[in-house]
């Protein structure tokens, strides 16, 4: 029996994808390994210059791993950079961000013809979303759920677009149909995510993602809705209205801001200003009072001044964001951005992105330690990796707290119960209450 390996950079979508490409070797009888394989599949990111390279590093490893293998490498740095890949040694396979069902059959070809693939399209051109189901994941107890691809933005900073297409929306009945599977498969957590989420359902004539998000409300036995990413312009009026009369979405939104000044966003060709941002948060505060809200910032964008970074400094002390992302500013060929004169100095982005990162850390403690003291609801994960002998297991509130509590193996997955002894930043300790699923099950743990 043949062997695949995988190895996956980047974000949410592309974990989700390579998922997706499991699906399909498992169909073609391939057993996954993570020792040395007969194929390769490297699952790349180009969101930043460290992400190409981190790229390229795991290529050539995979090469030394086992020279005589197939190696075949997708993902975003593949489809923007294909000559790029190609030109590394030992690489026989390349295919973007679309085609990734022709994969198994490359695979095939190559063996036999002994030449290396190019199997990198126009993404522009595609105006059709590509159907990859994933029934089950290998190791997670949050499924993912893809429901979108591409973005129309095109910010002045961001090479997405060109790496994954223009926006394309999953068919909605595809989308319900895989989100009964997990749940039927035993998921209490369904996170939705693609590249640019809530922008779903704006390709449709009388469909968006508010209208989406109702019918997902329905579905028997799904506990835990959650949104990977939400543009402050996609929260609309309707938007909120389903979240104010929903059970299962949970009170945590990541919102990326990127900037808290508003001559920043516009250079960034960002479609919202700081007081629109605001008022949307506010809006959702209004629903959930112990609302947890993450973001993405970029740091040292060209041209922003000392004034111009405390304006994002003082916004975000203001909205009290529960954690931060923060991103030093990375030139990408082919950018408006990339092309400006104004490039900031290396040493003051190091000194901001410092600034920044502190400030996190201390409302990412601040926000935890409202709760310390209060009973939640948490799934645990896996068992607690820095002391794996401590019976402790590590998961998430509904609201994104990061908590450790005793657990067992048979409670992985599951919605616990739990009251928060000591808060903290990045985990909070907790005691074990009970579980939520069946009287029998919360006799079986204290017995």
């Amino acid at each position: 029996m043949s062997t695949v390996a995988f190895h996956t950079l980047g974000c949410k979508v592309n974990h989700y994808e390579t998922e997706a490409i499991w699906q399909l070797f498992k169909k073609a009888g391939y057993e996954q390994t993570e020792l040395r394989a007969d194929v390769y599949v490297i699952n790349t990111c180009t969101v930043t210059n460290t992400g190409d390279k981190k790229s390229r590093q795991v290529i050539r490893r995979s090469i030394r791993q086992n020279p005589d293998a197939v190696i075949c490498v997708t993902g975003c740095y593949a489809q923007t950079s294909p000559a790029e890949v190609m030109n590394i040694p030992g690489v026989d396979i390349v295919v973007g961000t679309q085609d990734r069902a022709k994969m198994i059959d490359y695979i095939e070809e190559f063996k036999r013809s002994r030449e290396p693939i190019n199997g990198v399209s126009n993404i522009m051109k595609t105006r059709v979303y590509e159907e990859l189901d994933v029934p089950a994941f290998t190791d997670r107890t949050r499924a993912s759920l893809k429901i979108q691809e591409g973005c129309n933005n095109f910010c002045t900073f961001c090479i997405i677009p060109w790496a994954r297409g223009l926006l394309r929306s999953r068919q909605p009945e595809d989308v319900l149909q895989q989100a009964r599977q997990l749940v039927s498969a035993g998921y209490k957590e369904i996170v939705l995510t693609g590249i640019h989420t809530a922008g779903y359902g704006e390709d449709f004539k009388d469909y968006n993602f508010a209208a989406l998000l109702r019918e997902l409300e329905q579905l028997e036995g799904l506990k835990r809705l959650r949104i990977s990413s939400i543009e402050a312009s996609q929260i609309t009026d309707e938007v909120v209205d389903v979240v104010r009369n929903s059970n299962t979405i949970v009170n945590h939104f990541h919102i990326p801001l990127q900037a808290g000044s508003d001559t920043v966003l516009k250079r960034m060709r960002r479609k919202y200003t700081t007081a629109y941002y605001y008022e949307r948060v506010q809006r959702l505060k209004d629903i959930f009072p112990d609302l947890a809200i993450t973001t993405d910032v970029i740091v040292g964008f060209p041209g922003e001044t000392d004034e111009e970074f405390n304006e994002t400094y003082d916004f975000i002390q203001n909205l009290q964001f529960s954690e931060i992302h923060v991103f030093p500013y990375s030139k990408r060929t082919g950018t408006p951005a990339a092309r400006r004169e104004d490039q900031v100095d290396d040493e003051v982005k190091k000194k901001r992105v410092h600034q920044l990162i502190a400030l996190s850390e201390q409302l990412a403690k601040d926000y935890a330690s409202e709760h310390e003291g209060e009973v939640v609801d948490m799934i645990p994960e896996e068992i607690d990796k820095e002391d794996p002998d401590s019976g402790m297991y590590t998961g998430y509130s509904s609201n994104y707290l990061k908590i450790k509590v005793p657990a067992s193996d048979d409670l992985i997955g599951k919605i616990v119960r739990v009251k928060i002894t000591k808060a903290g930043y990045p985990y909070n300790e907790a005691e074990f209450v009970r579980v939520l699923e069946g009287a029998d099950e919360a006799k079986k743990i204290q017995a």
